[in-house]
């Protein structure tokens, strides 16, 4: 190298020393390749995928839809204990979106910010009880110690927030980025709102004579304002996840070996169906081996097991070829339907019951109608077949609480999460099975989860003070919460 170069190098060395010298140490722990700031569309898609997928087995199985066949199941014996606080990292997601949002000037995105904060408080205190909700979310504030809220507290504020997100949108409402639900139509938004809404103020139904929290009166007044409330129009209303045959955007139960050899229908469930000669049944399971001979459309192919009774009496049945698994579709197709996680049909049912309840005026029948025939239409049941079910199994004229939640019930299968164990619980129908040898928790069906570990090593003062004035200090998986109270 010559002597002019050497002196280019070294004066190139030192205006690089003197540069990086006028940098904060700081300024080299950034990756410029690594982005620290996200934005509120990315976030957003992260958020539906999470939120709507609502397909459950765990919740199969304690709904008496299905039954597990390898080893005793805690979900279907009703033996759990405690459940986590995971929602928490979920919600942690929301705010994240929501300060993005704001930071980006995006304000279209706060309403639905909005939505799912109410989603993800709704489930966690649906498991639990009372739950940190005020003190919950602070970002770097955050608390390591919550103060735990009453039930009754955090549902009037969600039902505020709701009817706060559902003002927020109007006609000029910009589209949102990143929506893979809606793809960014507001309006869509507007109506899952409302639904949420009336799901919710109908589970408050043995509330219903409580003064301050005006049930009835909020019920009826999203009903009665449609054009200030607009519901769900139709089945292309659903809030529901649909799936691609790409990694990581495939049914959930795709692949999955253990519904393939070890789920199997429960036979309450598949007794119910062949009773109402429901061709729903051909859509949710195969013929059981003993009866492969026989047509597909005849109910006598299909068979189940009991989901109290014993796992060796279970295994027997099915080494005899009497139960049915699951259909192959749940498991061999990597895009099978939609997972709902709030849906038309169900908005329907609420309806009718709130019409036999006495909360709006309206025609009972036509909205369970309707409600059957949503359900029908996405298990891609023909019309006809649907003309015909609805003539064999018209409104009755006594018991129609519990043929709306039949219909509810049967709706559900492989989506809503556990919404409808909630709805079982809140109304007791249809009759869950507890006769069986196999069932645990003195053959009682739970109400709850137990409080997480980690609540009890971490916040132990505040779970306890939850745990006392709720349960008179019992944290136990029968405790019954003030949901289920009636005034």
């Amino acid at each position: 190298m010559s002597a002019t170069m050497r002196k280019i190098f070294s004066i190139a060395a030192l205006l690089l020393i003197v540069a990086t010298g006028c940098k904060k140490f700081e300024d080299f722990q950034i990756d410029p390749n690594k982005p620290t700031q996200s934005t509120p569309d990315l976030l957003l898609s992260t958020v539906i995928q999470d939120a709507f997928q609502s397909t459950n087995l765990g919740a199969t199985l304690a709904t008496r839809q299905m039954v597990f066949v390898n080893s005793v199941s805690n979900d279907q014996y009703y033996g759990w204990t405690r459940a986590s606080f995971d929602t928490y990292n979920k919600l942690r997601q929301v705010v994240k979106m929501e300060e993005e949002a704001n930071r980006m000037q995006k304000p279209e995105y706060i309403p639905l910010a909005k939505f799912f904060k109410a989603y993800y408080f709704m489930k966690l205190t649906n498991t639990f009880g009372d739950i940190p909700y005020t003190s919950a979310l602070k970002g770097e504030q955050d608390s390591l110690t919550p103060v735990y809220d009453k039930q009754q507290t955090i549902y009037v504020s969600v039902l505020d927030d709701l009817k706060a997100a559902n003002t927020l949108i109007t006609n000029t409402t910009a589209d949102v980025q990143g929506d893979i639900l809606y793809k960014g139509r507001m309006q869509q938004w507007k109506r899952l709102i409302n639904t949420l809404s009336l799901r919710i103020l109908m589970s408050l139904s043995v509330k219903e004579n409580n003064t301050s929290l005006n049930v009835k009166g909020r019920f009826a007044e999203i009903v009665n304002n449609p054009q200030n409330y607009p519901l769900m129009t139709g089945n292309s209303d659903n809030g529901e996840l649909v799936f691609h045959d790409v990694l990581g955007t495939r049914y959930p139960t795709f692949n999955d070996n253990d519904l393939q050899t070890a789920y199997y229908m429960d036979a309450t469930f598949v007794d119910l169906l062949k009773g109402l000669q429901d061709p729903r049944l051909f859509r949710f399971a195969e013929k059981a081996p003993d009866h492969v001979a026989l047509p597909d459309n005849d109910f006598n192919a299909y068979g189940g097991a009991k989901g109290s009774d014993p796992v060796n009496v279970n295994s027997s049945k099915v080494l005899a070829g009497e139960v049915s698994k699951i259909k192959s579709r749940y498991f061999n197709n990597p895009v099978n339907e939609p997972s709902i996680a709030i849906g038309y049909g169900e908005l329907q049912f609420i309806l009718a019951e709130a019409v036999v309840r006495g909360w709006i005026s309206g025609n009972a029948a036509e909205y369970y109608t309707k409600g059957v025939q949503a359900s029908m239409q996405f298990y891609a049941i023909d019309q006809t077949a649907i003309d015909n079910y609805l003539k064999a199994n018209p409104f009755p004229a006594a018991d129609q609480l519990k043929a709306i939640m039949t219909q509810k019930y049967i709706a559900s299968f492989m989506n809503s999460d556990w919404n409808f164990f909630y709805e079982q619980r809140r109304t007791g129908l249809p009759v869950f099975d507890v006769t069986g040898a196999g069932v645990l928790n003195d053959k009682k069906i739970p109400k709850r989860w137990m409080y997480p570990v980690s609540e009890l090593q971490n916040n132990q003062a505040n779970v306890n003070a939850a745990i006392s004035s709720q349960f008179s200090g019992n944290d136990n998986i029968n405790g019954v919460m003030w949901l289920l109270k009636a005034e």
